[in-house]
């Protein structure tokens, strides 16, 4: 895969331009554009169509959930992530509801975040591994009828959700079934509404609480 080219929006200073350094030291990863500015954001991402955006949570004058709703309100569909110094769970939780790619904490070490970015830009929603007890009490919030959300599941739709909990994106969930892309993205919808669940990251975690795991040549 080519180097992911993205756009840090934070506005602290050194903060930004020493996560700019570190992602960009292995070549790995292109920072294309930098600002402290959240009014500056549509302008550069025109300016530079990046893969990626990533966004700090808390900005003067706006925050970056209202600033990621406004983007995907106005048809942006590049991966957007949250990088945050916020363990709140309500914070997690408003994100993945706004259709974050991912949520990640300022607390990372530089190269995990790397491996989260260029996971995110491949099509997988990524959290800190410090939120997921979090993450989980979310759903445990939200499923507390699981079972019978689960029966109201296709044999499919189960199948792919199986294949959610192993961080698989839609192409790789498309290759291994034999089926195409956009039919995976219908499933993956109809199993997000079923199960009144937000995200993908939700699914799979709902799928990894349920034991689900992808059976061999099922369903072909």
């Amino acid at each position: 895969m080519s180097q992911p080219r993205i756009i840090l929006v934070d506005d602290h200073t050194l903060f930004r331009k020493g996560l700019a350094e570190l992602l960009e030291r292995d070549g790995l990863i292109s920072v294309v554009a930098m600002t402290g500015n959240p009014d500056e954001v549509l302008q550069l991402l025109c300016e530079h169509s990046p893969d990626a955006l990533i966004l700090d949570l808390n900005m003067p004058g706006t925050d970056g959930i209202s600033l990621m709703q406004q983007l995907k309100a106005s048809g942006f569909t590049l991966p957007i992530i949250i990088l945050t110094v916020s363990e709140a769970e309500e914070n997690l939780a408003r994100a993945l509801r706004a259709g974050a790619n991912g949520y990640l904490l300022k607390s990372m070490e530089p190269d995990d975040v790397e491996d989260a970015i260029q996971r995110a830009v491949k099509g997988e929603t990524v959290v800190a591994p410090a939120m997921t007890a979090k993450l989980i009490s979310l759903l445990d919030n939200k499923t507390s009828s699981a079972d019978s959300l689960l029966d109201s599941l296709t044999q499919r739709e189960r199948e792919i959700l199986a294949h959610l909990a192993k961080g698989e994106s839609n192409k790789a969930i498309a290759r291994q079934l034999n089926i195409s892309y956009d039919t995976v993205k219908l499933h993956v919808r109809h199993i997000l509404a079923k199960l009144n669940l937000s995200s993908r990251v939700e699914a799979a975690v709902f799928a990894v609480e349920h034991k689900l795991t992808p059976v061999p040549d099922a369903a072909k």
